[in-house]
């Protein structure tokens, strides 16, 4: 069975080459009998430990069972085949696609050699490697021209920065990552998230047009708030609310109570401001600059309504039973919690891992957090949340990157003279690589429904509000 492209007004369709699967070998229990198998060997050959016991075999274990998975990875993403050789890819030489102004990195890659994705993007940020085109049109065809292996610097990141990262997750690294990315300045994210200020996934209504960026956001806006199912005598609490235009859009139009929570200073004042424009009083809501972990000692039940959009990335895997633990605290028994959290998926291919090693570097860090949808179902479910409607919102994410790609290429000249070159590299880079990622699946988001798993909690008032079930026929059936 062939291929197939498509033409939605809606999205920036794949080319033909811009569907091709990449390199997906990968078998867990192939990583775990190695995991298992390395100490052991160490323990039978090393003469300081071969007469330990069943600790000194735990010992190695922990030592070496980090270091044996990225060494897998490493071989794996080398000598791994294509998940499937139904797109054929064009074989032109790299040139076609880069240009390499470095004397040294022109000597290693050059004619049909490809080039390592993670070699590639730090060259193109300091201006050694240019794209002989559009960013997205060129990263559409990267699997001509690039691969993606685990390299040396990769693994050093991971051994260096993440795992630490992922190990301690203190509140002081949460601020000063906070901090450092969205207090960089409003007008850089104004460049290329227009005048809604919302740094989260829009929704495409209809794929047949191209509906503008402020349309998406506002879809996703009304979508939100009808699930919460909004009501004057409402309490709302928005944690990690960015610029505050959903707890402004909720006080406004729903007349609810909105406190919206978020650790940047900049945002802070930018929502309280829009707030205040709006005309709404700031004893109706109001945007706090704290640690939402502040917010979590107030008495149980505090909010009959609560969501988060995209801020549980940011949490960390190690905190984020805890955190969920604290919203259902706060949430009241009869309450609903909408929560938005961007994923990946669980059958991942090695773009997949280069990609999500590439942001966590460059463009959110700390936000360890990025799962599958398997993963967090589970840890909904253990801090005893009971899901009553899951709406993956990949594709409708992609609509949303390529409307901020669009954005931020308008602006270029105001960026570089303010920011530099480099900023502006960084970000027209890794808006048009997630274009194509969540488009074809390596990264999602999930928006998902929830309330108390309590016998007492009256489910049946959530059929209206219950979006998916209500089906609108174009005929009625015979």
């Amino acid at each position: 069975m062939s291929v197939q492209v498509t033409s939605f007004p809606a999205i920036a369709n794949a080319p033909l080459v811009g569907l091709a699967e990449g390199n997906g070998t990968f078998n867990n229990l192939h990583l775990a009998g190695l995991v298992l198998f390395v100490p052991w060997l160490l323990k039978r050959l090393l003469p300081l430990v071969n007469r330990g016991g069943f600790k000194t075999y735990l010992f190695l274990l922990l030592l070496t069972g980090l270091p044996t998975t990225l060494a897998y990875w490493m071989v794996m993403s080398r000598i791994g085949s294509r998940k499937n050789e139904k797109v054929r890819l064009p074989g032109k030489n790299i040139e076609e696609y880069i240009t390499i102004k470095d004397p040294e990195l022109k000597k290693l890659y050059n004619g049909k050699q490809k080039i390592p994705m993670q070699v590639f993007h730090d060259a193109h940020f300091k201006g050694k490697i240019e794209f002989n085109g559009d960013v997205l049109e060129i990263m559409e065809q990267r699997h001509d021209w690039a691969t993606f292996i685990m390299t040396w610097p990769l693994l050093k990141y991971v051994l260096t920065v993440l795992v630490p990262d992922v190990i301690t997750h203190s509140r002081e690294q949460d601020s000063d990552q906070v901090t450092e990315h969205y207090d960089r300045g409003n007008d850089f994210y104004s460049w290329f998230l227009g005048p809604r200020m919302i740094y989260t996934s829009g929704v495409i209504l209809n794929p047949d047009e191209k509906e503008t960026l402020e349309q998406l956001q506002d879809n996703k806006l009304a979508i939100v708030c009808s699930k919460l199912d909004l009501k004057p005598e409402d309490r709302l609490l928005d944690i990690g609310c960015g610029w505050g235009t959903l707890t402004a859009y909720a006080a406004k139009n729903f007349g609810c109570d909105a406190t919206g929570v978020t650790l940047a200073k900049n945002q802070t004042e930018f929502g309280n401001n829009r707030i205040q424009e709006n005309g709404i009083a700031s004893d109706k809501a109001r945007i706090l600059c704290c640690d939402f972990r502040e917010i979590a000692e107030k008495p149980s039940g505090s909010y009959t309504k609560i969501v988060s959009l995209e801020m549980a990335e940011h949490v960390g895997i190690r905190r984020y039973q805890t955190f969920l633990r604290q919203v259902y605290n706060l949430l009241d028994d009869d309450g609903i919690f909408v929560f938005q959290v961007a994923g990946i998926r669980q059958c991942w291919q090695y773009e997949d891992l280069v990609w999500g090693l590439f942001m966590n570097k460059y463009v959110f860090p700390g936000a360890d957090a990025s799962c599958s949808l398997g993963w967090v179902i589970n840890q909904l479910e253990k801090a005893n949340f009971e899901v009553k409607n899951i709406d993956v919102l990949g594709v409708h994410y992609s609509a949303t990157l390529h409307r901020w790609y669009e954005n931020w290429l308008s602006h270029h000249d105001e960026i570089v003279a303010k920011y530099g070159d480099k900023w502006y590299r960084v970000w027209a880079f890794f808006l048009a690589w997630s274009v194509i990622s969540s488009r074809q699946g390596s990264a999602s988001v999930f928006q998902i429904t929830l309330h108390k798993n309590l016998n007492a909690y009256h489910r049946v008032g959530g059929v209206k509000s219950h979006a998916s079930i209500h089906v609108k026929l174009e005929k009625e059936p015979e």
